[in-house]
């Protein structure tokens, strides 16, 4: 009764403790997001971006990943290899559930959108007795981020909400679990990728809706009217009414027929229309580059192989999803395991799952480096998160006979007696 009793009044419980703040922002740090910020025109803000396909597929993409992988809590064993603990109260807090209303998974997935989408992912660890016993999320556009005058340290000031500039809380960096993105101005503070390259995701805006009047208009004019005499402003009207209904919307690609001697003259395509298609792939590109994202995990396909496909996915975990898993584990780590736990145990992903298409090429691995003798099984074993094994020491290969061939100690004349 008493853990419901402070999981219910979390509100009154994230207070000021030990910092003060004399006065609050003027802002939240949106304000690029009310006036247009881009040269293309379009407002860029992490709601209108999510409109883009390209960035929503990047940003799901990563963000489930991130929600969807297991995490662990292991020990280190003497040997270097490591178990799970699942004894440690961490565990349920990182692999099961992160509060009485989210998993852990789901907690993930939305600390990696808002960090994604605003920079930052906050969420508070709720303590008992110096043990965190709940994480819960802190929409990340309520709290203000800022060095400490002496130290550097972050600061973090929670507002009770986005509107209200009252101050409901001020922490330091042991009372919060931070996941910045990899971008940093002031080294505390993530920048979101989309801020970031705001002009490509603006450009992309501006295509899409281009497109979407270029098809909605079937009256886009392909050609021009020609009238031999000049004609009254209600001729114009009539002939443009008459012309907009035989052919646009479903009516366009019929037989035209005109009147009052007109000639229609075919234009010619403009370098834009021309390009339009490989305006739209390029902007398709330069989104995944902000993301560090494969183009092919996102559905961009025209210049995979079945070669390079496989090699894209590798380059998604290593290089997408490793710096994301890294700032996890190093936030969790900081919040969740004692200075003496630190020494002896780590909170780690767990990427078999990504990671079963390299399976065979990780195997060919192993057994090049087994028969050269340079790793042993229980090496092989470790870099697979697997216990070690009692006689998995040897540097002898597996792979010959003669290693454990019993070995001949009989004399010339007992051979050839035996023969």
């Amino acid at each position: 009764m008493a853990l419901e009793a402070l999981r219910k009044s979390l509100a009154s419980y994230i207070a000021p403790k030990h910092l003060e703040q004399k006065e609050a922002p003027n802002t939240f740090g949106l304000d690029w997001l009310l006036t247009p910020n881009t040269q293309s025109g379009p407002v860029v803000s992490p709601q209108s971006a999510m409109t883009v396909p390209a960035v929503k597929a990047c940003v799901e993409l990563i963000a489930t990943s991130i929600g969807t992988m297991p995490v662990k809590v292991f020990k280190r064993l003497p040997d270097g290899s490591k178990e799970v603990a699942t004894d440690h109260p961490a565990y349920r807090l990182v692999h099961r559930t992160a509060n009485e209303y989210q998993s852990a998974g789901k907690l993930r997935q939305l600390l990696a959108l808002d960090a994604l989408l605003y920079g930052n992912g906050i969420a508070f660890p709720v303590r008992v007795d110096s043990r965190v016993i709940d994480m819960v999320r802190i929409d990340p556009r309520s709290v203000q981020i800022t060095p400490h005058q002496t130290t550097g340290a972050p600061i973090y000031t929670v507002y009770k909400d986005q509107q209200n500039r009252k101050v409901q809380g001020v922490y330091s960096a042991r009372d919060i679990i931070h996941i910045a993105a990899p971008t940093s101005f002031d080294g505390i503070s993530g920048v979101s990728p989309v801020y970031l390259n705001r002009e490509a995701i603006g450009l992309a805006i501006t295509l899409e809706a281009h497109a979407a009047r270029l098809f909605g208009n079937g009256a886009k004019p392909s050609g021009v009217l020609k009238f031999a005499r000049q004609l009254t402003s209600e001729a114009i009207d009539r002939i443009r009414t008459s012309w907009k209904a035989g052919h646009s919307g479903s009516e366009s690609g019929g037989t035209a027929i005109l009147e009052e001697g007109a000639d229609f003259q075919q234009l010619a395509l403009s370098s834009v229309d021309a390009q339009f298609a490989e305006m739209r792939t390029a902007q398709g590109y330069e989104i995944c580059r902000a993301f560090n994202m494969p183009p092919v995990m996102v559905g961009i396909t025209d210049r995979a192989t079945w070669g390079n496909a496989e090699t894209q996915n590798r380059q998604y975990l290593k290089f997408c999803l490793r710096p994301w898993m890294a700032e996890f584990k190093s936030a969790y780590e900081r919040q969740l395991l004692t200075e003496d736990e630190a020494e002896t145990h780590v909170i780690d992903f767990v990427t078999e799952d990504l990671e079963k298409a390299d399976l065979a090429a990780r195997a060919e691995s192993y057994t090049k480096l087994r028969s050269a003798g340079v790793i042993t099984g229980n090496d092989a074993r470790r870099a697979e998160n697997l216990p070690a094994l009692p006689d998995g020491d040897t540097l002898a290969s597996p792979y010959t006979t003669s290693n454990n061939a019993p070995v001949n100690d009989n004399s010339p004349d007992e051979e050839a007696q035996a023969a």
